[in-house]
């Protein structure tokens, strides 16, 4: 058996077309492989960078372009029974030919194929093309077909397999690709191979149970042995002559387990399989980690609805959770590295699960692994997002194959705990007027309500599988029910101010964003804009959402002094993201008991645009993302409004008791206590308690001049509570006094209080893109101190580091 990649010498070439370029119309680019168009053809300088000002605009042809790979290779050496062209991924209408001769035809993204070349193979050089159709041409002409469906954006992503947002999205760019975009090689074997290994681990007491589901693919009619080997348990069984299956059953004693951060340890355990001939002779191998562990998500009706909680190893789970998009529109860039510095952002701001969402793609092995070893909880959709989706031919056998091949995919990862359907199609079908436009035809329901679930129940039982996000967990219940399931929340930022997430006590809430422009070193790497305005050309262009500005200026009207000018704009917009949520999540979490979960939208970009992600798409980290560390952490202590009053609410989501005394004061901004309380706080493991706060602290003497600030213990967490929004506030003229202090790597900045400083924050990356700082958003009254951590390649001017627009609070904007 032989593996031989298949990466070197490719070339690229558009197929002729009035749209082409007279520059690229019939010129060979150079291709790497794995890649894609664009990319090659940025390396090649022949286009923009279309992430850049509106070069996404000029663009737009390469989608409606045919293109043809070409390379050739070496055919192997030695005898095989059988030679395979195997691709794990091309992107998506594709046409094969070896040697003039067309060996297979592929519609999918998101499908590995597999073609028998040998017959067509000869000595010497063997040529390999690949002729990849428009994606548009073959999305609009099933559409033709089939007849239209509905859908959220007027493109027609749901009528071919591939990345949904490749279309354009409310955060992403149009930039439809085209091109090998994953491993390609070709497989010389002999006898038999193996061609899937999927096994489902699950425990019973104590005990570790792997059944380990093989199918092998045969070239010739022998009896075969399957062997495998786990944590000191073995077993092997034999596959007579026709057949190519078997089952093993292994038993691992008491087994360290695997449990999601915070809970435990991320002990895995390595599985090696491998398949024999009838001589005894290796035929080929498979090995990968696994994790003992369990998985139940509750949804028993309760007084208060539907659950939807999720317990691991019988332990359960506060999901503190985010929304993942793909991390760059042009998958090939998204490194091991990188997908590790986005998973150690998401840990350092306190979340324990990502969403994998339903427009972008099954993510690499990378992902997995990385959550895997992070001890990152992952929720996989299918990929359906935002459309009504036809299940005729072809594409309800693709979708079929899809999800098989998918499910058998990730089924060794433990951090892999439940499969969704699908993204809003359920909701967009009850309540975004489709059912007349739809005129009875096919949405994709039978997707959701069988052929997923009994895909998931026959290959992989071990995990829980929920028809879609939102979904009430029956077609009785409207699908956004807060009460039942999992609930999307998006009127506030479509409609209503955040304040209204405190009207909703939700059993899980999967879905719930607020939006602000990326950082100030992105928007200037980005944009020629000059001056930057939140409405000049770069800007508007990486607006994408539907009245995006309209929705911030209704938000910044609604609880923040005016911007005087663009710094104030960009410094209010981001703090009111970080308001917004951080208001959100600590509602949310004040109810534990009954809500069971959050998952913000979103953790990152795609590329750099203004969007409700907490890290941007340069990955530099937003406001949100401290509010987001702030109102994550496993001990949270918040002020919250209840039956008329304000009480304390501290939520604890460690294994120890949280004992504490705590003080609660009413200050005056100036920083005079008017009243006082102090309570012993006292919360159990993986629990809340709520105090309600007497009504001389609840109730201020002059509301636009006080605060409440409750501490708890050595620590000193804080949560504060003001009286009026900051637009109605009497702020004191804000005044501090700054140190700069060097340190090896970096500066620490000192910033002492001379008047309340409400939302104290430093962007440095002003000054240089490469810095960054430690904390953000700081309230301090007046005497107190706070230092922050500055990080860059070159140390900053001292001066530009302690005054505005690099260190701003809310009370210096105007």
């Amino acid at each position: 058996m032989s593996r031989q990649a298949l990466y070197d010498g490719w070339t690229l070439r558009a197929a002729p077309g009035p749209q082409v370029p007279a520059e690229i119309a019939g010129q060979a680019v150079a291709a790497t492989v794995p890649g894609c168009v664009h990319t090659d053809l940025l390396d090649a300088g022949l286009i923009p960078d279309p992430y850049l000002d509106d070069n996404e605009v000029a663009l737009a042809w390469i989608g409606r372009t045919d293109w043809h790979y070409r390379t050739s290779f070496r055919r192997p050496t030695g005898h095989h029974d059988r030679v395979d062209l195997v691709c794990a991924g091309l992107d998506t209408v594709a046409t094969l030919t070896v040697n003039g001769v067309e060996v297979g035809r592929t519609e999918n993204m998101h499908r590995g194929y597999r073609f028998d070349v040998r017959s067509v193979l000869r000595d010497g050089d063997n040529e390999l093309a690949i002729t990849f159709d428009s994606a548009y041409r073959y999305a609009e002409a099933q559409q033709e077909r089939l007849g239209d469906r509905p859908n959220a954006y007027p493109e027609p992503f749901h009528f071919i397999r591939k990345m949904a947002c490749n279309f354009g999205w409310d955060w992403g760019p149009t930039l439809v690709t085209a091109g090998i975009w994953q491993d390609i090689s070709l497989h010389a074997w002999s006898t038999a191979r193996l061609a899937t290994v999927r096994p489902l681990v699950t425990m019973d007491g104590r005990d570790g149970q792997v059944e380990l589901h093989v199918e092998v693919e045969r070239a010739a009619n022998v009896p075969l042995t399957v062997r495998a080997d786990v944590a000191g348990a073995s077993a092997d069984v034999v596959i007579p002559a026709g057949q190519r299956t078997a089952v093993l059953t292994l038993t691992v004693r008491e087994p360290a387990l695997w449990w999601p951060r915070g809970y435990g340890e991320q002990m895995r355990h390595p599985i090696e399989v491998t398949l024999h001939g009838p001589d005894g002779d290796a035929l080929d191998a498979w090995s990968h980690r696994i994790g003992f562990r369990s998985v139940r998500l509750d949804t028993t009706a309760d007084e208060h609805g539907t659950p939807f909680a999720l317990s691991v190893n019988d332990v359960p789970v506060f999901v503190r959770g985010v929304n993942w998009i793909p991390d760059d529109v042009f998958p090939t860039r998204i490194t091991r590295d990188r997908l590790a510095e986005r998973f150690d952002q998401a840990i350092a701001a306190n979340v324990n699960m990502l969403r994998v969402w339903g427009g972008g793609r099954y993510e690499s092995a990378d992902f997995y692994d990385l959550a895997d070893e992070r001890g990152l909880l992952v929720q996989q959709d299918f990929l359906f997002a935002c459309a009504a989706y036809p299940e005729e031919e072809p594409f309800g056998s693709e979708v079929a194959a899809e999800a098989a091949e998918q499910v058998t995919r990730l089924a060794p990862y433990p951090s892999l705990v439940l499969w969704t359907g699908n993204n809003e199609n359920i909701w967009g079908w009850h309540d975004w007027d489709w059912q007349q436009d739809l005129a009875g035809r096919t949405w994709g329901r039978g997707y959701y309500l069988d052929v997923l679930p009994r895909i998931v129940g026959e290959l992989d039982p071990t995990r829980p599988y929920w028809p879609g996000s939102p979904w009430s967990g029956s077609e009785a219940i409207h699908p956004n029910d807060p009460a039942h399931g999992t609930t999307h929340i998006w009127d506030v930022w479509n409609t209503d101010d955040y304040t209204r997430y405190r009207e909703y006590v939700p059993r899980f809430v999967a879905e719930f964003g607020y939006q602000a422009p990326p950082a100030y070193a992105t928007l200037r790497r980005t944009l020629s804009d000059e001056p930057l305005a939140h409405d000049s050309p770069g800007m508007a262009h990486h607006q994408k959402a539907a009245d995006g500005d309209a929705k911030l200026q209704r938000g910044l009207d609604a609880h923040l002094p005016a911007p005087a000018d663009f710094d104030d704009w960009h410094y209010l917009t981001q703090l009111n993201q970080a308001r917004a949520i951080q208001l959100g999540v600590e509602h949310f979490r004040s109810h534990r008991g009954v809500c069971a979960g959050t998952i913000v939208w979103q953790l990152n970009d795609c590329w750099p645009v203004t969007s409700w992600s907490a890290v941007d798409g340069d990955g530099r980290r937003k406001p949100l993302w401290y509010a987001l560390r702030h109102a994550y952490a496993d001990r949270l202590l918040t002020v919250q409004p209840r039956d008329g009053g304000l009480a304390l609410v501290a939520v604890n989501e460690t294994a120890e008791a949280w004992t504490a005394p705590t003080a609660v004061t009413r200050f005056t901004l100036t920083g005079e206590p008017r009243a006082k309380t102090s309570v012993d706080l006292d919360v159990p493991a993986y629990s809340s308690v709520v105090l309600a706060l007497p009504a001389d602290l609840a109730r201020p003497d002059e509301g636009r001049r006080e605060l409440l600030v409750a501490e708890a213990g050595a620590t000193a967490q804080r949560a504060l509570w003001f009286f009026a929004e900051d637009r109605d506030v009497d702020w004191p003229a804000a005044a501090w006094d700054a140190t700069v202090e060097p340190f090896d790597g970096g500066q620490r900045v000192r910033v002492t209080a001379g008047t309340v400083l409400r939302d104290l924050t430093l962007f440095p990356d002003r000054l240089d893109p490469s810095a960054s700082v430690d904390k953000a958003l700081v309230t301090l009254l007046p005497g107190e101190s706070t230092t922050f951590i500055v990080q860059a390649d070159e140390l900053l001017d001292e001066a530009a580091l302690t005054a505005r627009p690099v260190l701003r609070c809310v009370n210096d904007v105007g």
